[in-house]
């Protein structure tokens, strides 16, 4: 299912990463902030179990969270999420998927795979900034579920509707959760009117 993040605060920060005169310290500083508030709106229906723990004034019965999240960047892009939402959930555990596209062919290959034993107990949250032809979304997605994890969602800024449909087509039990959906692909598989190369902006590579 597609979740697009109508918030204002996500809206205005996106904005200001899409200019073309945006350099890389407020491109990377937006990217976090949004990060952090798109973790924030997706957390919602984190699942919570009743504990019983003792404040300084006397025995109190509350909740903390039931499972372990865990983030699975898609390198290298996706590092660039991955600060804003540790800021929040400080306990998040980070896995890290290393792809590549080829720029012909426009499909990934896959070259590092790191992954918490917890995994498959855990909720994973798949992210980077780009969703464009789906096709490193799936193969992310397509690893993480050999892992064992059952519960997967994934997180990016911009999407294309041809990423959106490759994904629910593969993995139609997947969440989508983005901050923008765009118009299309151009003939180089990037995201119009998107923003640009999110790794090369982040990084300050180009």
């Amino acid at each position: 299912m597609l979740h697009v993040l109508k918030h204002p605060l996500i809206t205005h920060k996106l904005t200001q990463m899409r200019k073309k005169q945006t350099g890389t310290k407020d491109f990377r500083q937006n990217l976090d902030e949004i990060a952090g508030l798109m973790a924030y709106e997706i957390t919602r229906d984190l699942p919570i179990q009743k504990v019983q723990i003792e404040t300084p004034v006397q025995v109190c019965d509350t909740y903390e969270l039931e499972k372990e999240i865990i983030l699975v960047p898609i390198l290298r892009a996706g590092l660039g999420m991955v600060n804003g939402i540790c800021n929040l959930i400080p306990t998040v555990k980070v896995a890290h998927v290393g792809l590549y596209r080829d720029e012909e062919t426009l499909e990934p290959h896959v070259y590092f795979e790191k992954y918490p034993k917890s995994i498959k107990d855990s909720i994973v949250m798949i992210v980077d900034p780009m969703l464009a032809t789906g096709g490193s979304a799936n193969v992310a997605i397509d690893m993480v579920k050999k892992q064992g994890a059952k519960s997967i969602r994934l997180v990016c800024l911009v999407g294309a509707p041809q990423g959106v449909a490759n994904v629910e087509k593969e993995h139609p039990d997947i969440d989508i959760y983005l901050a923008a959906l765009d118009e299309k692909l151009n003939e180089k598989g990037y995201i119009v009117p998107g923003l640009g190369d999110a790794g090369d902006r982040i990084f300050g590579t180009k």
